[in-house]
């Protein structure tokens, strides 16, 4: 299945900046993502945005580019987004707000504080997005598949 583009080529400059060349041959430079539905459709509807804020570029699916763009623009997204996955609640202060919590995630351990039961947002098939007091947000791909004391921990605050 052939995908037609919304542009010609794709490329990072020399400052590591995105160029986007359109498809009538003009370069843009500093070339911004934006996911329409970063948390429940990370995969379709990317919005690619020029340097004075106006649509460029739309793709639909991420996964239905080449392999060359679709590397370049996920990894533009990877570095873009932080959201550290909580591999294992290891301890919390107090079982009321704000607690402090000690979890270890995909880059290691860490301590945060969680404000109130509201950050701990709920997605579908079991999935978390959990908010710290400075705004990072932590990802739970599978709340069921944490270990017994991850999820006995957790479930105080759910």
């Amino acid at each position: 299945m052939s995908t037609t583009l919304p542009f010609r080529e794709l490329h990072l400059d020399a400052f590591g900046k995105l160029v986007m060349v359109d498809l009538n041959g003009d370069a843009h430079v500093g070339v911004s993502l934006v996911r329409a539905h970063p948390i429940s459709a990370p995969d379709e509807g990317v919005s690619l945005i020029g340097g004075h804020g106006h649509e460029l570029a739309w793709i639909e699916r991420l996964s239905a580019l080449p392999d060359g763009p679709r590397r370049l623009l996920e990894a533009e997204l990877a570095a873009r987004e932080f959201h550290p996955t909580l591999k294992r609640l290891i301890s919390v202060n107090t079982f009321g707000t704000p607690s402090t919590w000690r979890i270890e995630t995909d880059r290691g351990e860490v301590d945060f504080v969680l404000k109130t039961e509201e950050d701990i947002r709920r997605l579908e098939e079991g999935r978390l997005l959990i908010t710290s007091t400075h705004g990072v947000q932590l990802q739970v791909p599978d709340r069921w598949a944490l270990d017994r004391q991850s999820k006995r921990l957790l479930e105080r605050f759910l």
